[in-house]
């Protein structure tokens, strides 16, 4: 369930989308297609036909066919753009059957609603026992009722495959209703039970986020942030969706630099590089077997005339700019564990063993 402070138990204070408001001012196209987009209570999305024609707008609330009963929603897109968000997420749009939007939501069918979401609560606890007394290695993330209350879909995470044949007709027995179960990842989880990030804003899954792409850590490396492992990582445990947002800036800013760091010779001995400020265009340094150790910083074109003339033999002075000790470097870290650990690991395939032929085919040969 989502946390207290964010309201996105019900479908009437649910408006994770309510960030692309560019949306309310596209024209109306819905005379060019019945094909209308209907968002639920979580990132769930369906498509439908407006076969009788009923005058739709983005946020309004529509009760829609389902199978088995109903459901109620809110109406997402319309029109053409509906139409092209079909064809990019339907793959395969032959064997995707388009069901039909009823009417516009009464009061009736919003208190409706407002009841089977109360039962979601009382459910996931339940649910979660009976699967943890089945001894299934799962769990149960968050539950979500139809609007008619006759059907729910169980939300699960695991590792592995399990086998939940089983716990269906526990929970059909024990809630007297249709029960789908749909797997997630942690992404996922993490978007319906919500929560707030380390930047102190909501998480960005829960507020605005629908679609969820894997994140490697070269993202992180690429922008050289700090390696430290648990500053990468968010609520889900996964690295932060975030490190991609910026990571087209920093690969643009990183066309000016040498693709490869290397040491310069300095008059005071051997410099390594530390840090790169891509944005800033500044290197930090530090002398090698220094007594006192600090680093000193060097912009980018400080760096290229350094290397043209270690090129001629020649080892200039460090310019006279402020040196850090090692104490003030925040920016190190001290967490030796290393963010690529939060990869999926890729299977290592075994190379073919070569069949060796048997002696008396080389003998039947003779």
């Amino acid at each position: 369930m989502s946390c207290a402070g964010c309201a996105f138990n019900t479908i009437e204070t649910d408006d994770r989308t309510s960030i692309y408001n560019w949306r309310n001012d596209l024209p109306d196209t819905s005379d060019q297609t019945d094909i209308v987009e209907v968002r639920f209570k979580t990132t769930r999305k369906e498509f439908f036909r407006n076969t009788d024609g009923i005058p739709l707008r983005r946020g309004d609330k529509v009760v829609v066919a389902m199978a088995p009963g109903h459901d109620v929603g809110e109406v997402s897109l319309t029109g053409y753009y509906a139409e092209k968000q079909f064809e990019r997420k339907v793959k395969n749009p032959k064997r995707y059957t388009l069901n039909t939007i009823y009417r516009k939501a009464t009061p009736n069918d919003l208190l409706t609603l407002n009841e089977a979401r109360k039962r979601e609560k009382p459910t996931l606890i339940r649910a979660r026992q009976l699967a943890s007394e089945l001894g299934l290695k799962m769990k149960i993330g968050e539950v979500e009722y139809h609007g008619d209350g006759k059907k729910a879909i169980f939300y699960y995470v695991a590792d592995e495959r399990v086998d939940f044949r089983e716990l269906i007709k526990h929970y059909a027995r024990e809630f007297k209703i249709k029960v789908e179960m749909k797997q997630i990842g942690a992404r996922q989880e993490a978007g319906l039970v919500g929560g707030i990030g380390s930047c102190g804003r909501e998480l960005c899954c829960s507020s605005w986020r629908t679609d969820f792409s894997s994140i490697s850590s070269d993202a992180a490396q690429k922008q050289g942030l700090s390696p430290a492992a648990q500053k990468m990582v968010g609520a889900c445990g996964k690295l932060k969706c975030c490190l991609l947002y910026e990571l087209d800036v920093y690969m643009e800013a990183r066309q000016e630099f040498p693709e490869e760091l290397i040491s310069l010779e300095m008059a005071k001995g051997i410099a390594k590089p530390l840090k790169t400020d891509y944005l800033k265009k500044e290197i930090w340094f530090t002398i090698e077997g220094d007594a006192i150790p600090g680093a000193f910083v060097l912009s980018l074109k400080e760096v290229k005339e350094i290397i043209q003339l270690n090129k001629r033999g020649k080892k200039p002075e460090i310019p006279k700019k402020e040196v850090l000790a090692s104490a003030e470097m925040n920016w190190q870290t001290t967490n030796n564990e290393k963010i690529d650990r939060y990869e999926a690991e890729k299977p290592v395939k075994k190379p073919k063993k070569r069949r060796r032929k048997k002696k008396f085919q080389h003998a039947l040969k003779r």
